[in-house]
């Protein structure tokens, strides 16, 4: 890929808003401008500094986001967080088993309220002591 592919700013508009499910006419809506001077900004290799910040507002993103757009940096991102099977189901890579955290949490607070409940017996045994010298 040559330096100027990467930095070409309209094809990473392009590709943010294909990631964003956004048709060329919404985004159109959204900058009040024509399905066609979207079209325009997306064959633009550079595009002027205001309508950047407003086409990156209109695509929920930072001017650096849209800058520092990397279609490898999405990909590796993707690759990392995703694992589709046959079944079409998403692997988290998960490398404990909830249900024993549950079980640890649930003894975690059991010990906790039984010296809670210790230091209340204390306390009263100590108050029972104040009163009882007076």
């Amino acid at each position: 890929m040559s330096t100027a592919t990467k930095n070409h700013i309209g094809r990473k508009i392009s590709r943010i808003r294909e990631l964003r499910d956004m048709k060329q006419e919404a985004l159109a809506a959204a900058l009040g401008i024509s399905q066609q001077a979207v079209s325009t900004i997306e064959n633009s290799e550079t595009i002027e500094e205001g309508k950047l910040v407003e086409v990156a507002k209109a695509l929920g993103v930072s001017v650096e986001a849209i800058k520092n757009f990397s279609e490898e940096a999405v990909l590796n991102i993707i690759g990392n967080t995703y694992h589709v099977d046959n079944s079409s189901a998403v692997n988290y890579g998960c490398t404990f088993n909830p249900m024993d955290k549950l079980i640890e949490a649930y003894e975690e607070n059991k010990k906790l309220y039984e010296r809670l409940l210790q230091a209340e017996k204390e306390k009263i045994i100590y108050l029972e002591k104040l009163i009882n010298n007076r």
